[in-house]
């Protein structure tokens, strides 16, 4: 294995590091229009609640298709949401990408991502485990699939007014 990725392409490695990167702005900015474009209409969004991998049939925090992707940020954007009012600002770094699978024009990655969340005066760290299923779209990539597994998914969670 190479040391730095399960493949040997370190220019796809900077692509979809960089769309990795480029996606944490957009959700740090709460420029969730611009987010919502970068997906597929099949895809899904999934917060799972411990280590299964069945998420159809399984407790998660989320697990959102297209629509119910649409329905989130529309509660987000209009304070329908208790969790959202106020906004929570976030910081968020993503590391340690690992190309897990090329397959045709998809690529799945795996990598890291710590979130810095500040609301009502208190800052709070969460630490996740991502994995994304990207598929080539022109210059860029579009998201079939993102799997954000929370470190401390099965403890006690408060709620979010944001997207990991």
């Amino acid at each position: 294995m190479n040391m730095m990725t399960k493949t040997n392409d370190l220019v796809l490695l900077q692509k979809v590091s960089a769309f990795l990167w480029a996606e944490a702005d957009l959700l740090d900015a709460k420029d969730y229009d611009a987010w919502l474009a970068l997906w597929l209409t099949e895809g899904f969004y999934t917060l799972p609640i411990g280590e299964g991998d069945d998420f159809d049939n399984q407790l998660n925090l989320c697990h959102d298709n297209d629509r119910m992707r649409r329905d989130r940020i529309q509660r987000f954007q209009q304070g329908f949401s208790i969790s959202s009012a106020p906004p929570a600002r976030t910081v968020r770094t993503v590391s340690r990408f690992v190309i897990e699978s090329v397959e045709g024009d998809t690529v799945t990655v795996s990598s890291a991502e710590h979130v810095i969340e500040d609301k009502f005066g208190r800052q709070r760290v969460w630490a996740a485990n991502m994995k994304h299923t990207l598929v080539a779209s022109g210059d860029g990539f579009k998201i079939r699939t993102k799997v954000v597994r929370l470190l401390n998914s099965d403890g006690m969670l408060n709620s979010f007014s944001y997207l990991f």
